[in-house]
């Protein structure tokens, strides 16, 4: 059970290592774009290359969709990035349990999106946790942990790819190790707990009062979905890559230390803006951008925020 980039590397581990994999579970195909055509999750496109029989389910909890669970009858069911919360009838059908490949050391970040908020909270170390499934969220007994660095240079992205690879041979020899009785659940330290919840769209949206650092990490954290904003002139502008500058100035404020340098101005230091996105436009360098916008020394970043149909409120 899987549905983003992050599962794909599991899916195919499994595979490639000799188990027999009875079906695939996914999320519904979702309309994307301008268009709105529908889009299959990584998970699906995998599974189809792969000709394993593939479920989409609106609800797992559907009796129609636990009859088919039951037909399949899995001796395990593993879960990655899944999306939905299984409920009690399918933790209990399989014989060995649910196993989940969760993106944090448990039990810190519970929750959706735990390498996005890792990066988010300035964290220089995350991992992956094989965790035996209970009908909390992420609070099941711990099987395997294993430890990753976060780079500086570190995006959601880039750390996701780190994550699912490690996952992927996690899960592998999690199930060789736990299916001949080798492993035993070790229970989580509830004490401990963080949480990463799902991201919003307004997620996005850049608190200029925030320390050049804080803001810094959050545009790694949430590149690239929904990606870190502000707005100038009326216009939406995307921050794509930033870096951390010595010196103060007032918070949203722009400054134009030369033709290739443009900072901004925060609640503690000066952020430089590197890669920015203008509305409508492809992403561009800050000297890109400088040439086209006459003008920029003293322009203050708007206050404003995005309304959940899309609309500038």
């Amino acid at each position: 059970m899987g549905t983003p980039q992050f599962a794909v590397a599991p899916l195919r581990a499994l595979g490639e290592t000799g188990h027999e994999i009875v079906g695939v579970v996914t999320r519904i195909d979702k309309p994307a774009g301008r268009g709105k055509t529908l889009h299959s999750a990584p998970v699906k496109l995998v599974a189809e290359e792969k000709g394993l029989k593939v479920f989409q389910p609106r609800r797992v909890r559907d009796a129609e969709f636990l009859e088919q669970v039951r037909i399949l009858n899995p001796d395990i069911i593993v879960v990655a990035a899944f999306g939905q919360i299984l409920p009690k009838d399918i933790l209990a059908l399989p014989k060995l349990g649910c196993l989940n490949i969760h993106a944090s050391l448990l039990p810190l970040y519970r929750g959706a999106a735990p390498i996005n908020w890792a990066i988010i909270r300035g964290e220089s170390v995350t991992g992956v946790t094989i965790m035996k499934m209970d009908e909390g969220m992420d609070t099941g007994a711990i099987l395997m942990q294993d430890r990753v660095a976060i780079q500086p240079t570190d995006t959601a992205a880039t750390l996701m790819e780190k994550l699912s690879t490690l996952g992927a041979q996690m899960i592998t020899t999690a199930l060789t190790l736990y299916e001949a009785g080798m492993i035993s659940p070790i229970m989580q330290d509830g004490s401990r707990a963080t949480l990463a919840p799902l991201l919003k769209k307004e997620n996005g949206i850049i608190d200029w009062t925030l320390s050049a650092i804080e803001i810094h990490n959050r545009v790694r954290g949430l590149l690239p979905w929904p990606g870190a904003y502000s707005f100038l002139d009326g216009k939406m502008l995307k921050i794509i890559t930033t870096s951390v500058t010595e010196g103060n100035g007032v918070a949203g404020r722009l400054y134009e230390k030369d033709k290739n340098t443009l900072l901004a101005g925060t609640g503690n230091h000066l952020l430089r803006i590197l890669t920015i996105q203008p509305e409508g436009k492809k992403p561009m360098s800050a000297a890109e951008f400088m040439r086209g916008y006459r003008g920029l020394t003293d322009k203050k970043f708007e206050s404003r925020t995005i309304a959940p149909e899309g609309k500038k409120s």
